[in-house]
């Protein structure tokens, strides 16, 4: 066990529920907050993230009670990122009870560059081995942003950059239950979606926990989950990350319709082309875009390629909306 694991005991302090009275916090629904104010869940989430010795850069901190958990859970160093300054008296009295393991960053997630606080004791990881490096990007994420956050953590992944150029380093990330069951959704499942293959080709992802829509501060409508993301040593689709993006939108666009009808809009002026691509890549036409496996969406991606190389025609031909890189 390491020193920095041995000494992270917090005095006792304020209930966080008592905390957001004193200071008269109330979540606020444009930035679509709901805290966890429970501390028992917000162990469990701890320890299902697996924090224990590693650096935690931890998104939405709020008013600090899964920020508590992070600290009691033996962490090397805490970056608490949180774009509400309603919430840094909350975190501060954290940070000053952390023995010096806990950095507060007031900074919008979606623009804030996490490697660059990442410096002293970062165990690197081969993104061949086997073994993973020390550090977590841990969070209750604001519904509203979590889609778009994701996907630019994906491409930050594709490329091994940011804090991935460290290694594969593990996420793990409250959603909204139906976003959650479209991520770990496999193929013929009916939650299967874009989200889906964006986020199983990158990432072994799998469900780390329910939690109640009871938990939550205020209640919301749906309920949770904690979904855990473990990046792949190589992606399963073999192609750049803006290319996969376009043959997944293409033919998840009419998600209820065969495969044959949605692929023609990757080659708009050339819709013939998609019986080629669907002959050359040996899948069915009267597959549906749930029904395909990631190995499907491989053959497809590939064949694309190669008849854009072949026709002179462009790879990206779908408007696509971006978030800002990591």
């Amino acid at each position: 066990m390491t020193t920095a694991a041995r000494q992270l005991r917090l005095p006792p302090m304020p209930k966080v529920s008592d905390i957001i009275r004193l200071y008269g916090l109330k979540a606020r629904k444009e930035l679509s907050q709901n805290f966890i104010l429970d501390l028992n869940i917000t162990d469990k989430i701890a320890r299902k993230a697996d924090v224990f010795d590693c650096h935690v850069i931890e998104v939405g901190s709020g008013p600090g009670s899964l920020t508590r958990s992070l600290l009691g859970n033996g962490i090397r160093h805490l970056h608490a990122v949180e774009i509400d300054q309603r919430f840094l008296p909350s975190l501060q009295l954290l940070e000053d009870a952390s023995y010096g393991h806990m950095t507060i960053h007031n900074a919008d997630i979606m623009k804030f560059d996490m490697s660059t606080v990442l410096h002293e004791n970062i165990f690197a990881a081969d993104w061949k081995s086997e073994n993973l490096p020390n550090v977590r990007l841990v969070g209750n994420l604001p519904f509203s942003v979590s889609i778009p956050l994701i996907l630019q953590w994906l491409e930050a992944v594709s490329e091994r950059v940011g804090v991935f150029q460290h290694g594969r380093v593990p996420m793990s990330l409250v959603f909204q239950k139906e976003v959650g069951e479209n991520l770990i959704a496999e193929e013929f499942d009916s939650h299967r979606s874009r989200m889906s293959i964006m986020a199983q080709n990158y990432c072994h992802v799998t469900k780390g926990m329910l939690l109640n829509s009871e938990v939550f501060v205020p209640k919301p409508k749906i309920d949770a989950w904690l979904v855990n993301f473990t990046p792949r040593q190589q992606p399963i689709i073999q192609a750049p990350f803006n290319i996969v993006e376009q043959v997944v939108k293409a033919i998840f666009s009419k998600r209820r319709k065969v495969i044959r009808t949605p692929i023609k809009s990757l080659f708009p002026g050339n819709e013939k082309l998609s019986d080629e691509l669907l002959i050359r890549a040996d899948v069915s036409p009267t597959l549906r875009p749930y029904q395909l496996s990631l190995d499907q969406f491989d053959s497809i991606t590939r064949v694309f390629m190669k008849i854009c190389a072949e026709k002179r025609l462009s790879l990206t031909p779908l408007a696509v909306n971006k978030p800002l890189p990591v």
